[in-house]
Parts: structure tokens; C-alpha cells; sequence
């Protein structure tokens, strides 16, 4: 059985489009998705800044009376989710056993929907709180309604890492589909991070960018000025196969997914480990179980949230791994701000469709880029052929996941 294993299908949700071609398309035009909150948008006042995906319409995922019981999250999640498996062509049931196919669909949950809930609590007792509220809010109830809406009844699970569950869902059906327990798994995570509490949770612990005159400004991974990142909200959603099942069905495949690794910081809940030893150790594991050495790599899409001590620590492990000739660095967060953990799903996208297109893209508002964040940084589109990319999802807790794509080894492959 190959170790390799193909994506043949994605779905996003973004601030800046709804598939990969449109975020690669942003990212090397420099359209950026960040705004500020409308006057009347709940989140204003908490957030000087933030990158909104674009309205769903919630009757095209569910019946009209369940749309007025679920987070956005759910909704955002379902469309991605949608938008994947029509992609790769899967119909669940003709394509694939209902049990060989899995599901792995990770997020935060519906934390909107929850703090809602908690003032209505307080406004009108124990009977303002909706009945329906655990099955509109908790964090593995978009895996469960995607399962519920395309009969996927395999393996079904949600995974908690924080800022790289998406990278890690993908991981875990790597996993599952080395291991043959499935033939197909639908992977990703779905983040609605947009509203006061959680916005200023982070804005008291100094972390939201504050101060920019222009909000398009405001995320800078690695540029000098950078004060912050900017929450976004969305949804990233692949679908991985078997390479023996997806050749088997001539599946036309945009890459193969040929190695990943994941570690812990072990350091403290919210800070990286400043010598970047475990991010680090995290890529040279996902090196290793590509069978690859570090100069195979010609791409690292990078976490790159615009945070000072973040950037930092992740530009120290790129350098631990790579050495002085380090491949090209960018970060996608420039123009769709950090979405939290689907934001791994969403740069795994764009490392995808970097290594189709032969074109690097770069980092928006990288202006002047910090002496201590000393890379090969792309402020500029930059057209290479690579055979390998990169790309690097952390979150609070010291969770690590880096995840490596090749080039399809099958006669059925993507053109860019």
C-alpha cells in the first residue's frame, strides 16, 4: 500500500474566495480581506480590524428551521465541506462505502452562539436558554452534520489543538489512510472566532494589531512594524484518498500529501518555545516521513501570525531545520488575517496550488522584515518550479503540525 496520499478535493471559506486558485489569486495580487468592523458589527469597539468571510446562504447546507439553531461555524463548515467532495467528484454511496469514507472536521465550536446563550441566561433565567444549544454549538457538530448531510458513516472526530486542529485533521487522515481504515477521509476545520469576548480576550493579552490608519496594513507577518494579528473567520475542507483508491477511480489529483510530523512546545499555554526546537523538530519529522531531505523542500508556507514573539520563534526553527540556504518563506495571513485553526487548511491550499502554478507567492505588507526573522522572504511573487512545499500550523498549548505535498505521482493530476 503507498504511503502517498492524494488530495483530490477542496473547499474553502475565506475573507478573500471561496477556492484555493482565489486565495493564491489574493495573496500574489495583494487583495486583502481585512477590514474594519462595521459601526453596527457587534465586534466593534473590541477589534480595530478583522477579515470577514462573505455571507453564506444557510438553506443551500440545511432546512430552513435548523438554520435558526447553529453556529456560523456549522454553516461555513457544511459549505466548505460541500464544495470539497463535489470537487473530487465523490458521491457517498456510488464512489465510496459509507463506512470506508471518514471525517475529520475540527474547530473551536460555537463559542458565538454559547456567549449569546450565556446573556440571554442572565437577561431571562434558566428558561432563555435554547434547548438546541449544544447541538448548535459544540466544537464536533460540524463533522457531525456534514456526516448526517452525505451519509458518512466511518470513522467521525473532531480534533481540539487550537490554531493547528486544520493541519492536524489532515495529519490524522493521513494516518488513517496509511493505516487502511478508510478509503477516502473528509479533513479540515471551521473557525467563527468573530465576536466581543473573544476579540478582546485577545486584545487584553496585547495580541490584536491596534494603531493602523489603513485596517489592510494592520497583519504583517515578519515585517518589522508588525503589533499583532488580526482574527478572521473560515473554513478549509480537503478530500484525501488512497492513492491506490483515487487512481482506481481516475481521480484528477492537485497533489499528494507524502509526509507530516507533529510535537509540543511543552513550554507554556499561550507563548512558543523561543528557541524553536519543537517547531523545529516538528518539520524534520514531516522531512523524514516524506523520505525527503531538507533541500528537497523549495516552499514553506509559514504560520506566520504577526506576532512578535511567534514570528520570531517560528523563523529560528526554519533556520534550525533548513540551515542558511532555507527555501523561500511566505505567509498567507497578510491578507486573510489568522482564522485560527482553519487557517492551516486554507495555507495548505495555497502550498498546493504554489507547487501547480511553478509560482511562489508572498507575504502582504512585508515592508521591511525583522533582522531577527532572517529568511528568504517573499515580498514579491516569484515564479520556481519546486517539487515539495511546506506548510506550518501552531497553536496555543504548543501544538505543532507541519504538513509536506508533493507532486501527484499519477497520470491524473491537476493542471494550475
Amino acid at each position: 500500500m503507498s504511503r502517498s496520499v492524494a488530495v483530490t478535493g477542496i473547499g474553502l471559506v475565506t475573507p478573500v474566495g471561496r477556492t484555493g486558485a482565489e486565495v493564491f489569486d489574493a495573496m500574489c495580487e495583494g487583495r486583502s480581506g481585512l477590514v474594519r468592523p462595521p459601526a453596527d458589527h457587534p465586534l466593534a469597539g473590541s477589534a480595530d480590524v478583522a477579515a470577514f468571510s462573505p455571507p453564506i446562504d444557510p438553506t443551500s447546507v440545511l432546512p430552513a428551521p435548523e438554520t435558526r439553531v447553529v453556529d456560523r461555524y456549522i454553516i461555513m463548515a457544511m459549505a466548505a465541506a460541500e464544495q470539497a467532495l463535489a470537487d473530487a467528484g465523490i458521491e457517498v454511496g456510488r464512489d465510496v462505502d459509507p463506512f470506508r469514507i471518514a471525517i475529520i472536521l475540527s474547530g473551536t465550536g460555537g463559542l458565538a452562539t454559547l456567549d449569546a446563550q450565556a446573556v440571554l441566561r442572565s437577561q431571562k433565567g434558566r428558561l432563555g436558554v435554547s434547548p438546541y444549544l449544544l447541538p448548535g454549538m459544540l466544537p464536533n457538530m460540524g463533522a457531525a452534520r456534514v456526516a448526517m448531510r452525505h451519509g458518512i458513516q466511518g470513522y467521525s472526530s473532531s480534533i481540539g489543538t487550537a490554531c493547528a486542529a486544520g493541519a492536524q485533521s489532515i495529519g490524522e487522515a493521513v494516518r488513517l489512510l496509511r493505516a487502511g481504515e478508510a478509503d477516502v477521509v473528509v479533513a479540515g476545520c471551521s473557525e467563527a472566532p468573530l465576536f466581543p469576548t473573544l476579540a478582546d480576550t485577545f486584545g487584553n493579552a496585547r495580541a490584536l494589531a491596534r494603531g493602523w490608519d489603513d485596517p489592510t496594513a494592520a497583519s504583517r507577518p515578519f515585517d518589522r512594524r508588525r503589533n499583532g494579528l488580526v482574527l478572521g473567520e473560515g473554513a478549509g475542507v480537503f478530500v484525501v484518498e488512497r492513492a491506490e483508491h483515487a487512481e482506481a477511480r481516475r481521480a484528477r489529483r492537485y497533489a499528494d500529501i507524502v509526509g507530516w510530523g507533529a510535537t509540543n512546545d511543552a513550554h507554556h499555554p499561550t507563548t512558543p518555545r523561543p528557541d524553536g526546537s519543537a517547531a523545529a523538530a516538528c518539520m524534520s519529522r514531516a522531512v523524514a516521513d516524506a523520505g525527503i531531505s531538507p533541500g528537497d523542500v523549495g516552499y514553506v508556507n509559514a504560520h506566520g501570525t504577526s506576532t512578535k514573539l511567534g514570528d520570531v520563534a517560528e523563523s529560528t526553527a526554519i533556520r534550525a531545520v533548513f540551515g542558511a540556504d532555507a527555501p523561500p518563506v511566505s505567509s498567507t495571513k497578510g491578507v486573510t488575517g489568522h482564522m485560527l485553526g482553519a487557517s492551516g487548511v486554507v495555507e495548505a491550499a495555497v502550498s498546493v496550488h504554489a507547487m501547480l502554478r511553478g509560482l511562489l507567492p508572498p507575504t502582504h505588507n512585508l515592508d521591511e522584515p525583522d533582522p531577527a526573522c532572517d529568511l528568504d522572504h517573499l515580498r514579491e511573487p516569484r515564479p520556481a518550479q519546486v517539487t515539495h512545499v511546506l506548510s506550518n500550523s501552531f497553536g496555543f498549548g504548543g501544538h505543532n503540525v507541519s504538513l509536506i505535498f508533493g507532486r501527484p505521482e499519477s497520470a491524473w493530476t491537476r493542471t494550475a
